[in-house]
């Protein structure tokens, strides 16, 4: 059983991650996609070039994506795009960036380059 004190500790570092961790920025949601599935849009206007955050990490051979990642669409005509942020031996960062101004309620799209799509698998 806990003791009171770590209770206290316990709820202070909830309380902080709560205060700090943000899975998405605040100009973004998620919602239902006419795309496929769920999507990111934008609740506010964004900026062309606005950094919006990290998108996927890759540790050694495996990608792994972040909320942010998860749920941006592929599209030809994309609004964003991954840059880069961090590359080192074994470790490799990805941020999303908005390559032209997005309106409120548009859908954040990439061309998508780690996962293949095919067209003909979509029904």
């Amino acid at each position: 059983m806990m003791e009171d004190e770590d209770i206290k500790e316990y709820h202070k570092i909830i309380d902080k991650l709560q205060r700090t961790y943000k899975p998405l920025p605040n100009s973004l949601t998620i919602k239902e996609s006419p795309i496929e599935g769920l999507g990111l849009f934008a609740t506010e206007g964004i900026g062309q070039g606005t950094n919006l955050g990290t998108s996927h990490i890759k540790i050694n051979d495996q990608i792994i994506r972040t909320p942010l990642g998860g749920f941006v669409n592929n599209s030809d005509d994309n609004n964003c795009v991954k840059t880069v942020l961090r590359d080192e031996r074994y470790t490799k960062k990805w941020n999303l960036i908005a390559l032209k101004n997005i309106k409120k309620g548009e859908e954040l799209t990439l061309k998508y380059t780690f996962y293949r799509v095919d067209k003909a698998d979509k029904k």
